[in-house]
């Protein structure tokens, strides 16, 4: 399976939680898996701003020139791929956060009804499963926990997949490559 790990640390002073993410790729190459890791602190990626040149003037790539086009590249060609952060302020980094508004391009404009709600329509034919990892503080709480898992399984319907699974980096990293090889 061909994965794709998009770490949203922005701290490099944490260094668990990067440790946490090179082990788990590491397990994941053992069972054969291809996986490329993504800091995202260490790349030149812009915020979205709401241009929508990435559905009229440049369909399906971001006007800006930044290397969202590679992580959105690597993505789409990806079977999963793995969203994953610090909580801070009860939501992911805002270096996730703003990849996450970089794979707008990797869907259409135009609307369709999927379940009585509007969602936009696919540009290409397959898409990658999703999975999430969130590191807590001590200030996280079930709550933030769950809302966050609840966006990210809400997001995944615009980009036409589903959430595989939800973990903490309080799980084993071989619990999370035994969820992963099962996906």
């Amino acid at each position: 399976m061909k994965i794709t790990i998009l770490n949203g640390n922005p701290d490099s002073k944490n260094k668990d939680f990067d440790q946490y993410l090179l082990d788990l790729k590491r397990s994941l190459e053992v069972c054969n898996h291809r996986v490329r890791l993504f800091r995202l602190r260490d790349m030149n990626i812009k915020y979205c701003i709401g241009c929508f040149n990435c559905w009229l003037k440049t369909p399906g790539e971001c006007f800006a020139k930044d290397e969202s086009h590679d992580i959105c590249r690597e993505y789409i060609n990806s079977d999963l791929a793995i969203f994953t952060s610090p909580v801070i302020m009860g939501f992911v980094s805002a270096l996730l956060k703003k990849i996450n508004d970089k794979l707008i391009p990797l869907i259409h404009p135009y609307l369709e009804m999927v379940n009585g709600e509007c969602h936009h329509l696919a540009r290409y034919d397959r898409y990658p499963a999703l999975g999430l990892i969130l590191a807590k503080d001590d200030r996280t709480d079930d709550e933030d926990i769950e809302i966050i898992r609840e966006i990210y399984r809400r997001d995944a319907i615009n980009l036409k997949t589903s959430l595989s699974f939800a973990k903490l980096t309080d799980n084993p990293v071989e619990e999370v490559c035994n969820e992963i090889n099962n996906i």
